[in-house]
């Protein structure tokens, strides 16, 4: 933060009062007053005495002080007015507000987070981009991950801090508040990093979540991307991995965007064509026809990759068993799971049902 553009608020509110008043800093440094000669002063005892007011007004050795808005517990800048008395109160307050715009619209001129905010966004222009880019001396080549931590039934303000904390670079690393639920992690990694990397930094995020805060969250990961201009995408990536990830992988907590394999495609279905493949697919009987113990078996077939004496092991029944099961199945749907395409069909059948079901469609 420049102490120019507190100066330049001191200076056109000089004429305003008499009194002096200013801007100090986290050590207590006097960066920006109305008498120039106080500008550098170092007033030590202050902070503690500004930190314990909790964003109040408190009076100290014959000032005023106000701290201004900030993100953590402790203040990084203050506001003050020379005296104790009401009228110093008034003038203090008044400062406060008056440096808080200052600071508010300095940070969204000139902060990279702020910036990179506005393009997971799409609040910013792709030709903005590379200038503000530039004016912001921000890497824009550089390789980079997209993760979306998202509360589950929950609205913790303390998440933001707590995912903060593993991310201490904040010159590479920008964690950003995106809603009461969600916060984004724009991570900077190397040319080598692979997907498995990127699994072990969301465990990592989610174990620290659990431990600090006894919520549960799940992790959405978006491709690693090599431009700024794509960091959009990659976070659009990673919303999109939590919401296929709700309809198809309800128990899988951390969904990397990069393994939602067919799911994403039937996610981009419109409803009406994916009730018009399922009626086409069960011209015999509606999959609805199949009771819960038929679809356990169907999906633990399909878990031991068509293999019919592994799915009779793992369901502890005889083979032949499995195969009557099998034929009943075929004579109720035309379809035969032990076939290839069938079990391709009947398997994304059973994904589009799902996905109907996700958006309150009973086909």
């Amino acid at each position: 933060m420049s102490s120019r553009t507190f100066q330049n608020v001191v200076s056109q509110m000089k004429d305003s009062t008499e009194r002096a008043i200013g801007v100090i800093d986290s050590e207590g440094t006097v960066i920006a007053c109305n008498e120039l000669s106080c500008i550098g002063e170092h007033w030590p005892a202050v902070v503690e005495a500004v930190n314990g007011g909790e964003g109040g007004v408190i009076r100290h050795e014959g000032y005023t002080f106000k701290a201004l808005q900030g993100w953590g517990s402790q203040f990084d800048y203050a506001a003050f007015a020379r005296g104790e008395d009401a009228e110093a109160r008034t003038v203090c307050c008044m400062a406060a507000v008056a440096f808080n715009g200052a600071k508010t619209y300095y940070e969204e001129k000139h902060d990279k987070a702020t910036f990179v905010k506005n393009i997971i966004s799409d609040n910013i222009l792709l030709g903005d981009i590379y200038v503000r880019a530039k004016e912001l001396h921000f890497q824009s080549e550089a390789p980079r991950a997209a993760f979306l931590v998202r509360q589950v039934e929950t609205s913790e303000p303390a998440l933001i801090d707590v995912v903060q904390s593993l991310f201490p670079d904040k010159q590479a690393d920008f964690v950003l508040s995106v809603s009461e639920s969600d916060v984004a992690v724009i991570k900077q990694v190397t040319e080598t990093t692979e997907s498995r990397e990127l699994l072990k930094i969301a465990r990592q995020i989610e174990e620290t979540v659990t431990n600090e805060l006894h919520i549960r969250v799940v992790i959405g990961i978006g491709t690693i991307v090599g431009h700024i201009r794509e960091l959009a995408r990659a976070y659009k990536e990673a919303q999109v991995a939590i919401d296929v990830g709700k309809v198809f992988d309800t128990e899988k907590s951390v969904i990397n965007y990069e393994n939602l394999g067919i799911g994403r495609l039937i996610y981009q279905l419109p409803t009406t064509l994916c009730e018009m493949f399922l009626q086409e697919v069960f011209k015999k009987n509606p999959i609805d026809a199949l009771d819960q113990e038929t679809l356990f078996t169907i999906n633990k077939f399909f878990e031991n990759n068509l293999n019919v004496s592994e799915t009779a092991r793992k369901l502890f029944v005889h083979r032949n068993t499995l195969v009557y099961r099998l034929e009943k199945i075929k004579k109720l749907t035309g379809l035969d799971l032990r076939e290839f395409d069938d079990a391709i069909t009947f398997k994304v059948a059973l994904m589009v049902k799902k996905y109907l079901l996700s958006r309150g469609i009973k086909s």
